[in-house]
């Protein structure tokens, strides 16, 4: 996969980005480290804090479970960002996360479970106790790859960002954008790259600098950014940047 564009455009930090990532539903998982092999675990359940942590729930019983009660271990997480459409390479970016991985007590894991429903519903938390242990990875080290690069994050960056404000709203306006608006992208295809033009093009992400686009061709996927002419922060302010990409002073088919 590769970034097509003459100048890159302007686009959120990759602690911005990082943070994003985080804050949405991604699939994780997570491996021990530190010349201590293994298998990668998915968890019960995952959830990346606002500071970095990471809590896991995993089964009483599972090794990683066991080793982490005895002392602290050293592992890695992996969120993977992926494209809410169906692309042939659904990933957009990955996130890992490493640091030191140790079981909480009942009661402090009781009120972690508390914390995270705050900020989500999920079933799976009662879980806790019942079966199921709740651990918590202290990060260490943060690292983010995605079409801007790969870049190294230390905690307190990642801490002190804030997702992007269309991180909850973008899932739902893209699908709707591939299924309900193929002319509108059809239309936005005019700003790929001429040499680009003959792959399908498809719309893959979207934060308050502008619109990204996947092209998949036969030479392999490329995308490309679309920035818009001042940063968004609502969705009548996106709808007036995409009018703007569009060339028209009306947005047809709404």
């Amino acid at each position: 996969m590769t970034e097509t564009t003459l100048r890159r455009p302007p686009a959120p930090t990759a602690a911005e980005r990082a943070k994003t990532i985080a804050s949405r539903d991604c699939p994780g998982n997570v491996m021990p480290t530190g010349g201590h092999g293994g298998e990668r675990v998915v968890p019960h359940l995952h959830h990346v804090h606002a500071s970095g942590s990471v809590s896991l729930l995993l089964a009483d019983g599972h090794p990683l479970v066991e080793r982490a009660t005895e002392a602290e271990v050293a592992v890695m997480f992996e969120l993977a960002d992926c494209a809410p459409i169906d692309l042939r390479e659904p990933v957009r970016g990955l996130l890992w996360i490493t640091g030191w991985l140790r079981p909480l007590t009942l009661a402090a894991a009781r009120a972690r479970a508390v914390a995270i429903s705050e900020t989500r519903t999920d079933p799976r938390l009662l879980d806790l106790g019942h079966g199921m242990t709740l651990l918590r990875l202290t990060p260490a080290s943060l690292v983010l790859a995605d079409a801007e690069g790969t870049q190294s994050l230390r905690p307190y960056m990642f801490s002190a960002a804030s997702p992007d404000p269309f991180h909850s709203y973008e899932r739902n306006w893209l699908r709707h954008l591939e299924s309900d608006h193929p002319d509108v992208v059809e239309q936005l295809a005019r700003h790929v790259p001429e040499e680009l033009r003959g792959g399908k093009i498809r719309p893959l992400g979207l934060d308050r600098f502008g619109l990204r686009l996947r092209v998949e061709a036969e030479s392999g996927d490329h995308d490309v950014r679309l920035a818009f002419a001042k940063p968004v922060h609502s969705p009548p302010q996106l709808a007036a940047e995409l009018r703007r990409l569009l060339g028209c002073p009306f947005l047809r088919g709404r």
